[in-house]
């Protein structure tokens, strides 16, 4: 008797919990104090529209959300959507799945549709806990589809892939999990996929399943940046400048390399960049020679050179900006003698730049001037050896990726590049000491015009002089200090 007391109980007890917790709703949200130059639903359907101008003719795209990602235990990374889906869609959430069709198609009620989208549904409890969903009304009615549906939907929705000539998808993830909340997660619409269209576990000997096509159609339109790409890359480009400044102004000797990440960042968020788009690099002295050193964890960086490659992420899109300053505010002979090397190999480059000019001539010019340099120097002997302490390419394509899906052979109008070229020397270098522990990259943003570029990134300075000029200025966070803690003798760093 006592048993079913008990668990009698237990149930009442889960029972009016489980009510109050299924009526609970997320606070409404007040889209009169959101960002107002969010990429508009014209853009997000203008982009699909071009995408179907240049699929083959019977043919259907599969676009997927990305994974979440665990961070530690039952906590996710905060979640980042596929590049591609936010690109046609301008939908953030997890667990959805595009449909674009070259031709229109008949639905099973004898509507015709050329795409649709399966979203998350909406639901109470999760969005208490996990925020709000747009479902699909919110889908209809903020991004413009006419044809959405639930990803619950999926399941038994008809559709014929055997139809097509061509199924163009990027490779679908291998690790994904069940997702214990979801009935219609990442998962289930991944097998259901499968099991809709036979894929093949092993993709050899077809031509039907396309990966390289869909690269090819995703890089093609995105490396062209509309107006609207452009201007939020413009603002994306600008913040990071002002972080750079900021940091040359305040930076002294006895701050951390952490300690700069977190400027650079707090003064990206204060002019509205949600996050960076790529690991923040400071990197003091020998720091600097690791080309993507991103742990940042010397206390005090000194009065070495100092490289900062941080790009600021702007409503999706991302800068990629590095400046490397004296800190002690004065470039030495030997930094001055590398920094201005790369500065004229920069410049270079900067000169071949033109709606149909090559890649490769960039290259080209940027590495024959760093090349000729070392050797003048006497820190190298003959132009290959150059890779030694310049090992990598003159720069890439930026959006909304940091390396963004692009071609790398002629540069077009509207593309929105970086040129970075860069000169690293280890300690332990075949050369005199006197150059060790020197690195230097400069990295600049440009839009590529009918007759040469424009210098996005020319809010923040590069050149010698102005470095030095800078640094000897104030900043407005010279004054923000912190209470020491209490918990320890130690900063806690």
């Amino acid at each position: 008797m006592r048993n079913y007391f008990q668990v009698r109980l237990f149930l009442i007890v889960i029972a009016v919990s489980f009510s109050a917790f299924s009526v609970a709703q997320p606070a409404p949200e007040n889209d009169d104090n959101l960002p107002t130059d969010y990429l508009s639903k014209d853009f997000h359907a203008g982009r699909r529209a071009a995408l179907r101008e240049i699929m083959p003719n019977n043919s259907v795209m599969v676009v997927l959300a990305y994974p979440e990602r665990t961070f530690s235990e039952d906590i996710t990374y905060f979640y980042h959507q596929n590049p591609d889906m936010y690109y046609f869609t301008g939908y953030k959430e997890p667990h959805s799945l595009l449909l674009v069709f070259k031709e229109n198609q008949i639905s099973s009620s004898g509507e015709s549709f050329n795409e649709i989208l399966f979203v998350q549904e909406r639901n109470p409890q999760r969005e208490q806990w996990d925020g709000r969903r747009l479902g699909t009304d919110g889908v209809n009615e903020k991004l413009g589809f006419k044809t959405v549906m639930n990803g619950k939907d999926f399941k038994d929705f008809v559709i014929d892939f055997s139809k097509f000539d061509k199924i163009i998808l990027s490779q679908l993830p291998a690790d994904v999990k069940k997702n214990r909340y979801e009935k219609a997660d990442l998962f289930s619409l991944i097998q259901q996929f499968k099991e809709k269209s036979a894929m093949p576990e092993q993709m050899t000997k077809q031509n039907k399943f396309d990966y390289r096509l869909y690269q090819d159609l995703t890089a093609q339109l995105r490396e062209i940046k509309t107006p609207e790409e452009i201007n939020l890359l413009r603002k994306a480009i600008e913040i990071s400048c002002y972080g750079q400044n900021e940091v040359m102004k305040t930076v002294r000797p006895d701050m951390s390399e952490l300690e700069i990440q977190g400027l650079h960042e707090y003064v990206h968020k204060r002019y509205g960049a949600e996050g960076v788009g790529y690991g923040s690099i400071i990197g003091s002295g020998e720091n600097g020679c690791i080309l993507h050193y991103m742990e940042n964890t010397k206390t005090k960086i000194g009065t070495s050179m100092l490289l900062m490659d941080v790009g600021a992420e702007y409503h999706g899109y991302t800068a990629d900006v590095t400046r490397t300053i004296p800190v002690d505010g004065k470039f030495s002979k030997e930094e001055k003698a590398i920094y201005q090397l790369v500065y004229d190999a920069q410049e270079a480059a900067f000169k071949t730049l033109k709606d149909g000019s090559k890649w490769m001539d960039a290259t080209n010019a940027a590495r024959n001037v760093i090349a000729d340099g070392l050797i003048k120097l006497g820190i190298i002997t003959n132009k290959n050896e150059v890779s030694k302490y310049y090992p990598h390419g003159l720069g890439h394509h930026i959006g909304l990726d940091v390396h963004d899906r692009g071609f790398y052979e002629n540069l077009k109008k509207d593309m929105v590049i970086t040129i970075e070229p860069g000169i690293y020397i280890p300690e332990g270098s075949k050369c005199d000491k006197k150059w060790w522990s020197i690195a230097v990259r400069i990295e600049d943003d440009l839009l590529i015009t009918q007759n040469g570029y424009e210098l996005l990134s020319h809010f923040a300075p590069r050149k010698i002089e102005d470095i030095e000029k800078i640094i000897a200025q104030k900043s407005v966070l010279d004054n923000y200090k912190l209470p020491p803690l209490k918990s320890g003798q130690k900063k806690g760093f």
